[in-house]
């Protein structure tokens, strides 16, 4: 079983930051739940083929945009959290955010995604 630090990282960066499709699915199968809410200022979204998509059109909207992780991960119980960068490797970001994961049973329940 992954831990919450392990789910934090691999959402970000094997979900969000992935530009290889397969490889983005194939990490998403493995952490999140079938009904797997993500919440962030724009829209809700459920489902895993959802939440792909929504990553999908972030990274296909931002070519040689990269995630990079703003400090330390952050848990207690079923809650995680992890600050984020978005923006050009190499340059200052464009965005950042804060995302909070709940967890059950291991796998990632819901994504609530803070933006500064």
């Amino acid at each position: 079983m992954a831990t919450t630090a392990e789910l934090l990282a691999a959402n970000l960066h094997g979900v969000f930051g992935e530009r290889d499709a397969d490889r983005r699915r194939a990490t998403a199968d493995a952490i999140y739940t079938d009904d797997v809410r993500f919440v962030d200022p724009e829209e809700t979204v459920v489902g895993v083929d959802a939440v792909v998509a929504k990553a999908a059109g972030l990274l296909d909207g931002a070519p040689g945009f990269v995630f990079t992780d703003d400090g330390p991960a952050y848990s207690a119980g079923e809650r995680a959290a992890l600050a984020w960068r978005f923006g050009p490797a190499g340059a200052e970001p464009v965005a950042r955010g804060i995302d909070v994961l709940t967890v059950v049973d291991g796998r990632i329940a819901e994504v609530l995604t803070l933006l500064a």
